[in-house]
C-alpha cells in the first residue's frame, strides 16, 4: 500500500512538472494532480492493455515507438475525465507522454537503484 501511495504522489509531482514545462498542459493545483495520477492509474491498468492489444502489428512495425501515441491518448482520455486538468491537442499529448516517460525513468532509478555492483 505504501508503493502505490508513493507511486501516486510521484506521478502527481510529475504531471506538475510536465504542467510547468509544456504550454498547452494545464493542471489547477496539486489536489487535481492527485486526481488525474489516480485516474491515470485506472485507464492505464483498464484500458491501455485493450489498446496494446489492439495496435500490436502496428506497434511491432514502428519498433514500439507507437506505444508513446497509446501513452497520449491515455493523458487525453485522463484530462476529459478529471475536472482542473486539460491538454490542448494531440501534439501537446504527446509531447507530454515523452516528457513523463523521461521523467519515470529517472524517478525510477531514484527510488529503485539497482542492487549489487552491476553485471557479473
Amino acid at each position: 500500500m505504501k508503493d502505490f501511495i508513493v507511486h501516486v504522489v510521484v506521478s502527481a509531482l510529475l504531471l506538475v512538472l510536465v504542467d510547468y514545462l509544456l504550454d498547452g498542459f494545464a493542471i489547477a493545483g496539486f489536489g487535481h494532480a492527485l486526481i488525474a495520477a489516480l485516474v491515470l492509474g485506472i485507464v492505464n491498468t483498464i484500458v491501455r492493455p485493450v489498446l496494446l492489444l489492439v495496435t500490436l502489428p502496428i506497434t511491432i512495425v514502428t519498433l514500439g515507438l507507437f506505444l508513446f501515441v497509446i501513452n497520449a491518448l491515455m493523458l487525453l482520455l485522463a484530462a476529459a475525465v478529471v475536472p482542473g486538468f486539460a491538454i490542448d491537442g494531440f501534439g501537446t499529448a504527446l509531447l507530454a507522454a515523452l516528457l513523463l516517460a523521461l521523467f519515470n525513468l529517472v524517478a525510477s532509478s531514484v527510488l529503485h537503484p539497482r542492487r549489487g555492483g552491476g553485471p557479473r
